[in-house]
Protein backbone atom coordinates (compact mmCIF):
# COMPACT_ATOMS: atom_id res chain seq x y z
CA UNK A 1 0.00 0.00 0.00
CA UNK A 2 1.33 3.40 -0.99
CA UNK A 3 1.61 5.73 1.97
CA UNK A 4 0.41 9.33 1.62
CA UNK A 5 3.03 12.05 1.32
CA UNK A 6 2.94 14.13 4.48
CA UNK A 7 4.03 17.72 4.89
CA UNK A 8 6.88 18.43 7.33
CA UNK A 9 4.36 20.03 9.69
CA UNK A 10 2.13 16.93 9.59
CA UNK A 11 5.15 14.74 10.33
CA UNK A 12 6.14 16.76 13.40
CA UNK A 13 2.53 16.92 14.57
CA UNK A 14 2.29 13.10 14.66
CA UNK A 15 3.33 13.20 18.32
CA UNK A 16 4.82 15.53 20.92
CA UNK A 17 8.15 13.69 20.78
CA UNK A 18 10.06 12.32 17.82
CA UNK A 19 12.32 9.47 18.93
CA UNK A 20 15.88 9.87 17.65
CA UNK A 21 17.13 6.32 17.24
CA UNK A 22 20.56 4.82 16.58
CA UNK A 23 19.99 1.29 15.26
CA UNK A 24 22.89 -1.13 15.38
CA UNK A 25 20.86 -4.28 14.75
CA UNK A 26 18.22 -3.89 12.01
CA UNK A 27 16.49 -7.07 13.16
CA UNK A 28 15.28 -5.05 16.15
CA UNK A 29 13.92 -2.24 14.01
CA UNK A 30 10.43 -3.66 13.49
CA UNK A 31 9.66 -4.54 17.13
CA UNK A 32 11.16 -1.20 18.12
CA UNK A 33 8.89 0.70 15.74
CA UNK A 34 5.87 -1.30 16.87
CA UNK A 35 6.64 -0.44 20.50
CA UNK A 36 6.96 3.25 19.69
CA UNK A 37 3.72 3.30 17.69
CA UNK A 38 1.91 1.39 20.45
CA UNK A 39 3.12 4.06 22.85
CA UNK A 40 1.70 6.83 20.67
CA UNK A 41 4.82 7.98 18.78
CA UNK A 42 4.54 7.40 15.02
CA UNK A 43 7.27 9.62 13.54
CA UNK A 44 10.68 8.03 14.10
CA UNK A 45 14.07 9.45 13.13
CA UNK A 46 16.55 6.69 12.29
CA UNK A 47 19.97 8.32 12.22
CA UNK A 48 22.58 7.51 9.59
CA UNK A 49 25.14 6.86 12.30
CA UNK A 50 25.45 3.12 11.80
CA UNK A 51 26.24 1.08 8.67
CA UNK A 52 22.88 -0.69 8.69
CA UNK A 53 20.57 2.22 9.43
CA UNK A 54 18.95 2.11 6.01
CA UNK A 55 18.17 -1.58 6.48
CA UNK A 56 16.24 -0.62 9.59
CA UNK A 57 14.30 2.05 7.69
CA UNK A 58 13.51 -0.41 4.91
CA UNK A 59 12.17 -2.97 7.39
CA UNK A 60 10.01 -0.46 9.25
CA UNK A 61 8.60 0.95 6.01
CA UNK A 62 7.67 -2.54 4.84
CA UNK A 63 6.30 -4.01 8.06
CA UNK A 64 4.98 -1.22 10.30
CA UNK A 65 2.44 0.71 8.22
CA UNK A 66 1.36 2.93 11.12
CA UNK A 67 4.90 4.22 11.64
CA UNK A 68 6.32 7.25 9.87
CA UNK A 69 9.99 6.31 9.45
CA UNK A 70 12.45 9.04 8.60
CA UNK A 71 16.17 9.25 8.04
CA UNK A 72 18.25 11.57 10.19
CA UNK A 73 21.85 12.81 9.99
CA UNK A 74 21.26 13.59 6.31
CA UNK A 75 24.30 15.48 5.08
CA UNK A 76 24.13 15.35 1.28
CA UNK A 77 21.95 14.89 -1.77
CA UNK A 78 23.17 11.28 -1.89
CA UNK A 79 21.79 10.74 1.62
CA UNK A 80 18.42 12.10 0.46
CA UNK A 81 18.39 9.67 -2.45
CA UNK A 82 19.34 6.75 -0.20
CA UNK A 83 16.63 7.66 2.30
CA UNK A 84 13.98 7.75 -0.37
CA UNK A 85 15.15 4.44 -1.86
CA UNK A 86 14.92 2.81 1.57
CA UNK A 87 11.29 3.85 1.95
CA UNK A 88 11.76 6.75 4.35
CA UNK A 89 8.83 9.13 4.51
CA UNK A 90 10.94 12.13 5.47
CA UNK A 91 14.52 13.28 5.88
CA UNK A 92 15.99 15.47 8.59
CA UNK A 93 19.47 16.92 8.97
CA UNK A 94 21.64 18.37 11.75
CA UNK A 95 22.23 21.53 9.72
CA UNK A 96 21.76 22.76 6.17
CA UNK A 97 23.90 23.87 3.25
CA UNK A 98 22.78 25.67 0.10
CA UNK A 99 23.43 22.49 -1.91
CA UNK A 100 21.41 20.32 0.46
CA UNK A 101 18.53 22.79 0.59
CA UNK A 102 18.50 22.94 -3.22
CA UNK A 103 18.51 19.16 -3.57
CA UNK A 104 15.72 18.80 -1.02
CA UNK A 105 13.65 21.48 -2.73
CA UNK A 106 13.94 19.67 -6.06
CA UNK A 107 13.27 16.22 -4.63
CA UNK A 108 9.99 14.60 -3.59
CA UNK A 109 10.96 13.55 -0.06
CA UNK A 110 9.66 15.80 2.74
CA UNK A 111 12.69 17.45 4.30
CA UNK A 112 13.29 19.19 7.62
CA UNK A 113 16.53 21.20 7.77
CA UNK A 114 18.17 22.20 11.03
CA UNK A 115 19.04 25.71 12.14
CA UNK A 116 20.74 27.13 15.21
CA UNK A 117 20.68 30.87 14.49
CA UNK A 118 18.41 33.54 13.03
CA UNK A 119 20.62 33.82 9.95
CA UNK A 120 20.41 30.09 9.31
CA UNK A 121 16.64 30.24 9.71
CA UNK A 122 16.46 33.08 7.21
CA UNK A 123 18.47 31.02 4.70
CA UNK A 124 16.19 28.01 5.19
CA UNK A 125 13.06 30.12 4.81
CA UNK A 126 14.49 31.78 1.74
CA UNK A 127 14.88 28.29 0.26
CA UNK A 128 11.24 27.51 1.08
CA UNK A 129 11.58 25.69 4.41
CA UNK A 130 9.73 27.20 7.37
CA UNK A 131 9.50 23.98 9.40
CA UNK A 132 12.91 23.28 10.90
CA UNK A 133 14.81 21.30 13.47
CA UNK A 134 16.47 23.49 16.11
CA UNK A 135 19.80 21.84 16.83
CA UNK A 136 21.65 21.48 19.12
CA UNK A 137 18.77 22.84 21.17
CA UNK A 138 20.20 22.95 24.68
CA UNK A 139 23.57 24.27 23.54
CA UNK A 140 22.01 26.83 21.15
CA UNK A 141 20.00 28.59 23.85
CA UNK A 142 17.17 26.20 24.61
CA UNK A 143 13.57 27.28 25.00
CA UNK A 144 14.47 30.97 25.58
CA UNK A 145 16.17 31.10 22.17
CA UNK A 146 13.13 29.63 20.44
CA UNK A 147 10.88 32.06 22.26
CA UNK A 148 13.05 34.92 20.98
CA UNK A 149 12.88 33.62 17.40
CA UNK A 150 9.08 33.69 17.50
CA UNK A 151 9.04 37.48 17.37
CA UNK A 152 10.76 38.11 14.01
CA UNK A 153 9.74 34.73 12.55
CA UNK A 154 6.10 34.17 13.59
CA UNK A 155 5.42 31.61 10.87
CA UNK A 156 8.40 29.34 11.55
CA UNK A 157 7.81 26.06 13.36
CA UNK A 158 10.35 23.87 15.10
CA UNK A 159 11.37 20.48 16.40
CA UNK A 160 14.12 21.26 18.93
CA UNK A 161 16.55 18.37 19.35
CA UNK A 162 19.75 17.91 21.31
CA UNK A 163 20.15 17.71 25.07
CA UNK A 164 16.41 17.35 25.67
CA UNK A 165 14.96 14.82 28.10
CA UNK A 166 11.63 14.11 29.76
CA UNK A 167 12.26 16.81 32.36
CA UNK A 168 13.13 19.63 29.94
CA UNK A 169 10.74 18.72 27.11
CA UNK A 170 7.68 20.48 28.60
CA UNK A 171 9.44 23.85 28.60
CA UNK A 172 9.87 23.55 24.82
CA UNK A 173 6.43 22.09 24.12
CA UNK A 174 4.81 25.02 25.93
CA UNK A 175 6.03 27.36 23.17
CA UNK A 176 3.57 28.04 20.33
CA UNK A 177 6.27 27.73 17.67
CA UNK A 178 7.34 24.25 18.85
CA UNK A 179 5.42 21.36 17.28
CA UNK A 180 7.36 18.53 18.89
CA UNK A 181 10.76 17.79 20.38
CA UNK A 182 13.31 15.20 19.31
CA UNK A 183 14.93 12.98 21.88
CA UNK A 184 16.86 9.77 22.37
CA UNK A 185 15.73 9.10 25.95
CA UNK A 186 12.78 7.03 24.70
CA UNK A 187 15.05 4.40 23.14
CA UNK A 188 17.97 3.94 25.55
CA UNK A 189 20.82 1.78 24.26
CA UNK A 190 20.52 -0.68 27.16
CA UNK A 191 16.86 -1.37 26.40
CA UNK A 192 17.57 -1.77 22.69
CA UNK A 193 20.48 -4.13 23.30
CA UNK A 194 18.36 -6.21 25.67
CA UNK A 195 15.36 -6.23 23.33
CA UNK A 196 13.25 -4.75 26.11
CA UNK A 197 10.56 -3.34 23.88
CA UNK A 198 8.03 -3.27 26.70
CA UNK A 199 10.22 -0.71 28.48
CA UNK A 200 10.49 1.32 25.27
CA UNK A 201 6.72 1.26 24.88
CA UNK A 202 6.32 2.53 28.44
CA UNK A 203 8.78 5.36 27.76
CA UNK A 204 6.96 6.19 24.53
CA UNK A 205 3.60 6.24 26.27
CA UNK A 206 4.94 8.61 28.92
CA UNK A 207 6.45 10.84 26.22
CA UNK A 208 3.23 10.91 24.21
CA UNK A 209 1.50 12.27 27.29
CA UNK A 210 3.75 15.35 27.33
CA UNK A 211 1.85 17.04 24.55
Amino acid sequence: MTQPILTPLEILAAGPVMPVVVVHDPEKAVPLARALVAGGLRAIEITLRTPRALEAVRAIAAEVPDAIPGVGTVLSAADLDAARAAGARFAISPGATPALLDAARRGPLPYIPAIATASELMAAMEAGFSVCKFFPAAQAGGAPALKALAGPFPHARFCPTGGIDAMSAPSYLALPNVVCVGGSWITPRAALDAGDFAAIERLARAASGLG
